[in-house]
């Protein structure tokens, strides 16, 4: 391998997919729940389908189709969704991804702007693969997107280092109350390896201040973050958007146990704050703190599991080791915790 493939092993989440050759299944994703998972979601064609909305596809869903493929350690799969995501989202000029694609109209593409989270989780899988594979076209891949990454959504505000959700529509130049950042966007597990594909102390500075935010941004009486957040001023709640606590920010609690991030108390008052007294997750409305939708779903289930066990050491409940698709969504999530339980706390399986 080459020394970038060497130290993006040295520095990756799955460290075990480094150290075998690309025939080995180890800790990770079985078989059988990405069969199951792929059978539901990913479309001849590559894309992954957001069932949920409208069968479209977006740059998240790629990313997150791909880091999947990666973590079942299949190579044709994640080529094929590979393929579909550099044909027909990376048509920007910036290096960047388009971040929504829908079959039902023509073209496609109907928002060329990009969405930084989607980017991230290409670029960081595309990393992954690389290194575990050996194919040097996807560490270059990810190389160009993580320098675009620095170069166009990566900014300095206020003192802090932020990522803008798009290049168009979120700085300070976009909107009276910007700049406007969604916190769920900060992939924490991705920023070591983006740091050595397009070396910059910016990225170290962007997960401290990420953090940083997260725990001073304690909105209304369950102190929850929102998914659009104003930093013009204070953190506030951001103008047109819902004020909520909403699907975006439930993955929060799993982005950080993932990078290994484990500050007890802002993981505790995240999952005081997501979950009603009957123990169902919830979306929730942050100014009266009332839940807005139920989500019983193991899917979302499954990153309060993941939390105790990081926290507690408690062991995963039946309905979270088993997995069945249900919604692109939460069935997403639900092997995201899977995976990294197996490889990182197997004792709680």
């Amino acid at each position: 391998m080459t020394r970038l493939l060497k130290l993006i092993c040295a520095a990756s989440f799955a460290v075990a997919f480094c150290l075998q050759s690309a025939q080995a299944q180890g800790p990770g994703i079985s078989p059988q729940a990405w069969s199951a998972y792929k059978a539901k979601f990913l479309d001849a064609s590559g894309r992954i389908v957001d069932d949920a909305n409208g069968n479209i596809s977006h740059s998240e869903g790629q990313g997150y189709g791909l880091l999947l493929a990666y973590l079942a350690n299949s190579p044709a799969d994640f080529e094929q969704i590979w393929y579909f995501t550099r044909t027909e989202l990376l048509l920007r000029d910036d290096g960047l991804a388009a971040w929504k694609w829908d079959p039902a109209v023509k073209p496609h593409v109907t928002d060329t702007n990009n969405a930084s989270d989607g980017d991230l989780l290409i670029a960081y899988a595309l990393a992954l693969a690389g290194s575990a594979w050996s194919k040097s076209d996807y560490i270059e891949a990810a190389a160009k997107m993580a320098q675009a990454l620095l170069s166009h959504v990566v900014v300095s505000s206020g003192g802090r280092t932020l990522l803008l959700p798009g290049v168009s529509g979120f700085d300070s130049t976009d909107r009276k109350d910007g700049p406007v950042i969604n916190p769920s966007y900060w992939v924490y597990e991705a920023f070591p390896i983006m740091a050595l594909l397009a070396p910059s102390n910016a990225w170290q500075k962007l997960s401290d201040d990420g953090l940083s935010l997260l725990r001073v941004m304690q909105f209304g009486p369950r102190r929850l973050p929102g998914d659009w957040v104003s930093l013009n001023r204070m953190p506030e709640p951001a103008e047109g958007f819902d004020a909520d606590f909403g699907y975006n920010s439930l993955r929060i609690p799993l982005y950080l146990v993932r990078a290994g991030i484990s500050d007890r108390q802002l993981l505790a008052r995240l999952r005081k704050g997501m979950t009603t007294q009957d123990g169902t997750p919830a979306t929730i409305d942050l100014s009266s703190g009332k839940p807005k939708a139920l989500l019983p779903d193991p899917g979302y289930r499954i990153i309060n599991d993941v939390v105790a066990c990081v926290a507690d050491g408690t062991k995963l409940p039946e309905s979270s080791r088993q997995f069945e698709p249900s919604l692109y969504y939460p069935s997403t999530l639900h092997l995201l915790g899977l995976a990294f339980v197996g490889e990182k706390h197997p004792e709680c399986l």
